[in-house]
Parts: C-alpha cells; sequence; structure tokens
C-alpha cells in the first residue's frame, strides 16, 4: 500500500491494543450523487489495517490487521472469525470455486493459504519475492500472483500445486494490480508512475507506459468493458489510462491521501478511498467522457475500501488518533497513535 506522511498515514501496523464489542450506528445522510456513510461499526481488536476483500456469496469481509486477518459478517457487521499468525498481512485473493483463500505477508515474506468455509490455514507457502503487498487471482491462469515491493517483481503460485512457479520483474515497485479477463494483468509501479502489463501465463512484461502528471500511484481498478485503467495517484489526481495502448484518457481531481480505487460496472462509477475523509465519486460517461460527481465525506484515515458488487455497497475502515507524540532526535516527525478499541468500518451506499 501507499503511505503518504500526514494524520492518514498511520495505516502501518502499530497496534490498537484491546479489543471492543462491536457497536453498529445509523450515520445522516449526506452527500454527492446521494452517498452517504449509512453504518458505521466499532470493531476494535489490534492490529492497523491494510486492504479490504470482500467476498459477497458467503456476506463475508476480510480486513489485513498486522498480524491476523479479521473476518466480518456484511450482514450484522459484526466479527466471524479470524486468520491467525499472517506476520505483516497486506491483503487476500479468493479463489471461490476451491473454497480457498491467499494471504499476502509482508514481513514474513510468505503467503498463507486457508479454507474459507472454516477459516483454518492449509499451507504457508515460501518462495515468493520480498514484503509480498497487493495479492490477487488470475482466473486465466489459475494463479495467485503477489506484487512484491521489496524485490520488484510479482510472483506466481499455481493454485493447482500451491507452488511457486515463477515470477517476471516489473521494473519498479509495485503496488495494487487488476487482471484484465484474458491473461493478462495490469500492476501499478510506485516509485515510477507507470503502469505496466504482463502476461499472467507466460510471466513476459508487454508493455511499460507513463502516468504523468500522476505521482505515486498506489490504488488502481479496471472497467473491463471499455478496457479502461483508474489509477489513484499521490498529488490528488485520479488517472484513467487506456489498457489498450497507455494512453492518459483523462486526469480528474480527487481528495487527499488516496490508497484504493474501485470501479462498479454497475453504475458505471469509480470510487478513491481518501485519507482526508472523503471518497471522490467518478462517473465514465463514455470511454472517453469522465465527470467527477462529488466527495462523500466519510472519516479521516479511511483510505482504502472495497466494494460488493451485488449491491453497490463501498466498505471502508479507519481509526480515531490521539496526539502525536514529542519528537525525538529518532524519531522527528512522530506519528499520532491510534487510540485503542476504536478500528471502525464504515458502509457507503446511496
Amino acid at each position: 500500500m501507499h503511505r503518504l506522511p500526514f494524520l492518514a498515514a498511520t495505516l502501518g501496523f502499530a497496534a490498537l491494543a484491546g479489543a471492543s464489542q462491536p457497536a453498529v450506528a445509523q450515520a445522516p445522510a449526506e452527500a454527492a450523487g446521494g452517498y452517504h456513510v449509512s453504518r458505521r461499526a466499532v470493531l476494535g481488536g489490534e492490529g492497523g489495517w491494510d486492504y479490504l476483500t470482500p467476498d459477497p456469496a458467503a456476506h463475508r469481509l476480510y480486513l489485513s490487521r498486522g498480524t491476523h486477518v479479521m473476518v466480518v459478517n456484511t450482514d450484522s457487521l459484526t466479527v466471524a472469525g479470524d486468520i491467525p499468525n499472517t506476520e505483516g498481512v497486506h491483503g487476500v485473493a479468493l479463489v471461490p470455486d476451491l473454497n480457498r483463500g491467499y494471504t499476502s505477508n509482508g514481513r514474513a515474506g510468505t503467503v498463507t493459504e486457508f479454507d474459507t468455509r472454516t477459516l483454518a490455514t492449509l499451507k504457508v507457502i515460501s518462495g515468493v519475492g520480498r514484503n509480498p503487498d497487493a495479492i490477487i487471482f488470475e482466473p486465466v491462469s489459475r494463479r495467485i500472483l503477489t506484487m512484491n515491493g521489496g524485490t520488484g517483481n510479482v510472483s506466481a503460485i499455481d493454485v493447482a500445486t500451491d507452488s511457486v512457479v515463477g515470477s517476471v520483474a516489473v521494473g519498479g515497485k509495485p503496488e495494487f494490480a487488476v487482471a484484465d479477463g484474458r491473461g493478462h494483468v495490469f500492476v501499478n509501479n510506485e516509485d515510477s508512475s507507470t503502469v505496466v502489463e504482463f502476461d499472467a501465463r507466460t510471466l513476459t512484461v508487454l508493455h511499460t507506459w507513463s502516468m504523468k502528471p500522476c505521482d505515486g500511484p498506489s490504488g488502481l481498478a479496471m472497467d473491463l468493458r471499455t478496457r479502461r485503467l483508474f489509477a489513484v495517484c499521490g498529488n490528488q489526481k485520479m488517472m484513467v489510462v487506456d489498457a489498450n495502448n497507455g494512453r492518459v484518457v483523462a486526469d480528474l481531481p480527487i481528495g487527499q491521501g488516496a490508497d484504493g480505487v474501485k470501479f462498479d460496472p454497475n453504475t458505471r462509477n469509480a470510487y478513491s478511498s481518501n485519507g482526508d475523509g472523503t471518497m471522490t465519486v467518478v462517473h465514465e460517461d463514455s470511454p472517453s467522457r469522465f465527470t467527477v460527481v462529488g466527495n462523500v465525506p466519510t472519516q479521516r484515515g479511511a483510505r482504502t475500501l472495497a466494494l460488493d458488487e451485488t449491491n453497490g455497497r463501498v466498505y471502508t475502515v479507519t481509526a480515531e488518533y490521539g496526539p502525536a507524540p514529542a519528537p525525538t532526535p529518532e524519531r522527528p516527525r512522530p506519528r499520532p497513535a491510534m487510540v485503542p478499541g476504536t478500528f471502525t468500518l464504515l458502509v457507503v451506499e446511496k
């Protein structure tokens, strides 16, 4: 995940000591295009957070929490289970037809395979690159792919054997990735502001395109029908890129501190979750025309998100923060500490 040096940048793996009983509250309807925070659930528990992964069929949401994965029931917004011992976990990828899930364990440099029905660990897979961050399932090659920020490559795990079968260097520090349904994958390079297309079967790079003036791309989404990529950037921009030729189609303003973006093929909307406490809604009017609908108030620090395409709900998470500690020579710009027990799930919908 992409981190920025302001308050919402405390999305690392700082501990939230103690757990509290989940509390669900109704929020007032405010915002752009009728979108608003409809529910909030204080989940508490320990750990920071990173990516969110929905499982609509099971009515579940997987939340990475630094050393474990919290599993939430999306009907009741209560904790339904936990996957422990995932050191430095960033994300979760699901293979629905096999009832399996895979976690990217950044600090451990491993991938944990688990049973999505029981949440029991099945295997810990080693041999991926250093600091696996984002993780996705590519359905044509039937491979789990990890974006390895520490080694600048992508590792491929064959789900038939649960073993690493190869890797591909992407020429930078890979952030998020999306599959196009045709066997190709697109990945953001955070350090070079490029998007790379590679073949998931042959593990060969096909194209590398600049996304300037995007600075530090993080989240990435795709409209599979029009083949448009949506990348959110550290300089408050959403870039829309033609996946056929790498041409930048649109350069749109978003909120500050974005780290996630999702595209809903039903509404034709792209959603950017911004650490400044907003969610920017962008509508795809046509493959060449995009409109910023507006910014939905969420909560400061809510920078990553998940989308349930079956009902259009967007999920994001954050916490409350205390004052920053006093600066020291070792830590001249200390981050504010998260308040224990305040980890909160927000639901955004019309």
